[in-house]
């Protein structure tokens, strides 16, 4: 399906504000000795240099500096070697007595990587975005939905719903691209935004990062300067706007900290990674929990933005819930939850099937992205031949699903792919249910 609402080139996002690098501890907001402890599980794994303990820990040297000299003072660390200029050049290795303690400091918490940055850096960075986002226009949703064909009336639906930054009841009969809609939404959102790779709550690890969910929009080479450190705070990473899709595996457990007993430290629950972005919960309806669990579970968060988790050790904190939610489900929404909580959700818009000039349209596209010259008239073929006589109704899936299955055809028979009468014979024999010749069924 392909987006043709305007033509008009996207306006160009502004882009978001990196958070600035710490100079200082301090700045860090991390207590030093969760930084020295850090610093000697990084060491465990072998020698390092200044500058690389830097890149491994995303900071720069210069803060490191006097936690290095302190652990050589207590004969924890020492010098190995030199590859460079200046203390940032020197090879470090634990001694015997920095490996104890390093095996220590495992057994508390076995998270190496990226310093975390503190929770109230975390919040403040997400209300910020908050507070600075900028609502979207016509143009600006198109861009999201440049290669789609929408309902011009569910478009601007869209719009509005996206605006709010609440959330979205997504409905309608399968193969509509409810799901891709969805996907579409958070592209629109335009700017990339930070999150950092873990996040620290009073000394408890959370990764957040997940390469998964989150896709880097710049390359991660910039070197961190072993003076003062690079043109932003490096714990963070730079991402666009993430779009987490989840289905029928989804579970309560899911959206809560999901801590490791062996590594001892939590990952973020799969909402909080979709902060700043997206969460559809696609064929809502039909996960393994009730609905009606799963709808309650949101009632705070979408009332009041802030969301509420709980460590292992019982300590609850709150997060900012900067996440606009899509449920998406072929099911008619009232038998999925009460009028209480479908008041809660705002826009609810029906995915609807599309017209024959729209359907239309999608063929064309879909033959266009194979290579395929496009006839009109066999798409009437298809509504004559098949979509009358059987009573079924177009879905916006359909000339996608058709049409690869001529090219699959004409791989198979050794022949250039087209389309013609008998190729879509071949494909509906095998794509539509021979049943719903006599009961009338839609595909």
């Amino acid at each position: 399906m392909t987006m043709t609402l305007t033509e008009a080139p996207p306006k160009a996002a502004a882009q978001p504000t990196p958070p600035p690098p710490p100079a200082t501890i301090v700045e860090s907001g991390l207590n030093p000795e969760t930084l020295s402890q850090l610093l000697l599980k990084t060491l465990i794994g072998g020698e390092a240099s200044g500058s690389g303990l830097a890149d491994r820990l995303k900071l720069p040297y210069s803060l490191l500096e006097a936690l290095v000299q302190h652990a050589r003072v207590e004969k924890l660390v020492e010098v190995r070697g030199a590859s460079g200029v200046g203390s940032a050049g020197y090879r470090y290795v634990l001694t015997d007595l920095g490996r104890d303690r390093a095996q220590q400091c495992m057994d508390v918490c076995r998270y190496v990587g990226p310093a975390p940055v503190p929770l109230g850096q975390y919040n403040a960075y997400v209300r910020a975005c908050m507070s600075s986002r900028v609502p979207i226009d016509r143009e600006t949703l198109a861009t999201g939905f440049e290669h789609l064909v929408v309902n011009r009336g569910m478009f601007d639906q869209l719009g509005p719903a996206v605006n709010s930054g609440k959330s979205l009841f997504l409905y309608g009969a399968p193969g509509n691209g409810k799901t891709v809609v969805a996907e579409g939404i958070g592209r629109a959102l335009g700017t990339d935004m930070y999150v950092p790779h873990a996040v620290d709550v009073d000394g408890q690890v959370i990764t957040m990062f997940d390469p998964v969910n989150h896709q880097r929009s710049a390359p991660t080479s910039e070197a961190i300067s072993v003076i003062a450190g690079a043109s932003q705070d490096q714990r963070w990473e730079r991402i666009r706007r993430p779009v987490v899709v989840v289905g029928g595996e989804l579970t309560l457990e899911m959206l809560d900290l999901t801590f490791n007993p062996i590594s001892k430290f939590y990952e973020a629950p799969i909402q909080l990674k979709a902060n700043g972005g997206v969460f559809v919960v696609d064929d809502f309806g039909r996960q393994r929990i009730p609905p009606r669990d799963l709808l309650n579970r949101w009632i705070v968060p979408l009332e009041s933005r802030v969301d509420y988790l709980t460590l292992h050790t019982g300590r609850k904190f709150e997060i900012p819930f900067n996440v606009f939610i899509v449920f998406a489900t072929n099911l008619k929404p009232e038998s999925l939850a009460d009028e209480a909580f479908l008041r809660r959700i705002p826009y609810k818009v029906l995915a609807k099937n599309p017209t024959m000039d729209e359907y239309c349209q999608i063929f064309e596209l879909n033959c266009r992205k194979r290579g395929l010259a496009f006839d009109p008239v066999m798409v009437e073929y298809l509504d004559r031949r098949y979509y009358q006589p059987r009573g079924l109704q177009m879905r916006a899936c359909h000339p996608r699903d058709l049409v690869e299955q001529v090219v699959d055809i004409c791989r198979y028979q050794h022949k250039t792919p087209v389309i013609t009468r008998e190729l879509l014979d071949m494909a509906c024999g095998s794509y539509f249910l021979e049943e719903t010749e006599s009961q009338g069924a839609g595909a």
